[in-house]
């Protein structure tokens, strides 16, 4: 993830965000075969707001 510029991370989050929603619509309606993808899209979107955060402070701070 660190080594993405700052527009595949947007990018990234975006799909991620995407696929997210996807897994949802599925769950509710009762088509999602494999639940491992909610937890492993949620860890995805979280480690490139973290990557964001992080070039965030250091912009500001550095």
């Amino acid at each position: 993830m660190r080594r993405l510029s700052d527009t595949e991370l947007t990018d990234e989050l975006k799909n991620a965000k995407e696929e997210l929603f996807n897994l949802r619509f599925q769950l509710a309606t009762r088509q999602l075969k494999n639940y491992r993808g909610l937890p492993a899209t949620r860890k995805r979107i979280a480690r490139v707001l973290t990557v964001m955060d992080e070039r965030k402070t250091e912009a500001t701070n550095g």
